[in-house]
């Protein structure tokens, strides 16, 4: 009886701790998702809140079924058809893309020096490339803005070396934003190519080797296949955040560089349009689920071969 209780009780804490992640989920992913979902399929009006239909249930069934009534998709036809969201998007995707190809070449060398690097000297190699994060990022853009400016330290040094004459404007230009996402988020690309190579096993590296394998191809035939998890995984890190980004292209782009969370943000502070951005935020969020599945099935894909 007491075996079979024991055995019970922690069948019980087993299934808990299972559910607690789906219960986080829930409450702060799901739900927040339906409401914004919700607000995208109503109408902007002059009121508090700034949009139409609400839901009433102190009128019964009655409310509910004119609260449904009332939803459309008039805000998704609108996105639609103003070409200046599809452009946001579009450069979004863009700027998403290059600062990732970027980031993937100067970071997976870091990565690798760092995983070859002595035991004792690994821990420091890697507090370095996440010491920048013990600054505040609002700060760190700041001080891009102080480098990249007219009369900034860059330009100084580009005079002072000869390399230039004149100064080139480095601000709002998608240089400057290139920069600003390259510098922030090149930690998120460093340390899961490291977490990949530094599990390693280098007695792989010998065994091709002594099959006659030179340094160069023993590294495309074994290192990077053996570190593409951690490549996508630094990937997925930096592509994700880097398409909602606000704060780099509002302080460091120009008017010419819209993307897609300064488009979110102009919506709902300076229109008050909050069915316009929820929609922006809804298409943005099915936007990033592609890259996401992908790499949940070349996850698995990995998986099905390693048995």
């Amino acid at each position: 009886m007491g075996a079979g209780s024991d055995r019970r009780r922690t069948s019980w804490r087993a299934r808990a701790v299972l559910f607690l992640p789906y219960i986080w989920l829930l409450l702060f992913f799901l739900a927040p998702f339906l409401i914004v979902l919700k607000i995208s399929l109503s109408q902007t009006v002059l009121a508090l809140p700034p949009y139409k239909p609400v839901l009433d249930l102190a009128a019964g069934w009655q409310g509910v079924t004119q609260f449904i009534a009332g939803l459309s998709l008039d805000t998704y036809q609108l996105i639609g058809s103003d070409p200046l969201y599809l452009f946001s998007y579009l450069k979004s995707l863009e700027i998403a893309a290059v600062s990732t190809a970027i980031l993937l070449v100067i970071g997976y060398p870091i990565a690798y020096g760092i995983a070859r690097s002595r035991r004792g000297l690994q821990p420091i190699l890697v507090m370095l490339v996440i010491l920048p994060f013990w600054t505040s990022f609002l700060i760190r853009v700041y001080a891009w803005i102080n480098i990249l400016q007219r009369d900034g330290l860059l330009n100084d040094m580009l005079v002072a070396l000869g390399i230039v004459q004149t100064r080139p404007e480095w601000l709002t230009s998608d240089t400057a934003i290139y920069i600003g996402m390259v510098y922030s988020y090149l930690p998120f690309m460093v340390l899961p190519i490291y977490a990949a190579l530094e599990k390693m096993d280098e007695t792989l590296l010998e065994a091709a080797a002594d099959l006659g394998c030179a340094r160069s191809a023993a590294f495309w035939r074994v290192t990077a296949p053996l570190s593409l998890r951690g490549v996508a995984a630094g990937v997925l890190l930096c592509f994700i955040p880097i398409v909602g980004e606000f704060v780099i292209p509002d302080l460091l782009g120009g008017s010419n560089t819209l993307m897609i969370g300064q488009a979110l943000w102009l919506e709902f502070f300076s229109n008050r349009d909050w069915p316009v951005a929820s929609g922006i935020a809804v298409l943005l969020l099915v936007l990033l689920i592609l890259p996401i599945l992908l790499y949940e099935r070349l996850q698995r894909r990995q998986l099905e071969e390693a048995r």
